[in-house]
């Protein structure tokens, strides 16, 4: 897993930029995170209930802050500025 796809899917949220977090659905190896995102981004487009689309952003959040925290830093990459 790909911890940098858990905060692009946060900081693209946060910032309502749709068309990235659409590319990082595409992009992303995580299935459970690309479908969270389809799910959010198809209600937030067709629903007319906000509480639909309200449940479908905290689904969302709620699998990004699972992911975040069952993430072993051990497997990330270290980088070197020497």
């Amino acid at each position: 897993m790909n911890k940098w796809d858990y905060d692009r899917a946060l900081y693209y949220t946060h910032r309502s930029e749709w068309d990235n977090l659409l590319i990082l659905m595409v992009r992303t190896s995580d299935h459970f995170l690309s479908k969270k995102i389809e799910h959010f981004l198809h209600a937030y487009n067709f629903e007319r209930d906000y509480s639909v689309i309200e449940k479908k952003l905290y689904s969302l959040l709620r699998y990004i802050d699972h992911a975040n925290e069952n993430i072993d830093t051990d497997e990330l990459p270290m980088y070197s500025l020497s």
